[in-house]
């Protein structure tokens, strides 16, 4: 059996910062409708609203992309972990 091994400070960082990077979408399509509700600017043929919704569920899918490659969960187990000074 191995001793269990410290975490990493860039592991206990991420433990803090994965969750928070999770809830940008949450923020952005939530919060940003009050501040994107306007008709009058179209924008690719779209009201403004329309637009934020599109535009923050593509980005969405960009930020959980990210949120998937730097959790340390998700490495395999003969990976090499970084190595900090």
């Amino acid at each position: 059996m191995r001793p269990a091994r410290k975490p990493s400070p860039a592991a206990r960082t991420g433990r803090v910062l994965l969750p928070l990077l999770g809830a940008v979408p949450f923020g952005g399509i939530l919060g940003g409708v009050f501040f994107a509700n306007r008709v009058t600017p179209y924008v690719l043929g779209m009201p403004f609203l329309l637009f934020w919704v599109v535009l923050w569920v593509v980005l969405s899918s960009a930020v959980m992309a990210a949120v998937y490659r730097l959790d340390p969960d998700n490495r395999e187990p003969g990976e090499a972990e970084e190595v900090g000074p």
